[in-house]
């Protein structure tokens, strides 16, 4: 048989928890495990993702922006 613990939730996320039941016998450990599972198994940015967010962040720093209007002329979407 398998151990069972009790944890303290409040209220507010007990019913968050409540809402992400997929059926209504679904149990709160089947929720819990749903979430650490996606938690866990969520890659994180590659080297390269990270990159590009430090270079758009540089890019932002050093004025290097252009207004969306400017796109869309650029585009000819205007």
């Amino acid at each position: 048989m398998a151990a069972t613990t009790t944890i303290c939730i409040e209220p507010r996320v007990k019913d968050l928890l409540t809402n992400l039941k997929r059926h209504p016998r679904e149990s709160y450990n089947s929720v819990v495990a749903r979430l650490t599972d996606l938690a866990i198994d969520c890659d994180p940015l590659s080297d390269e993702a990270i990159h590009g967010i430090e270079e758009a962040l540089e890019d932002i720093k050093q004025g290097r922006l252009h207004s969306e209007e400017e796109i869309m002329k650029e585009f000819d979407l205007l």
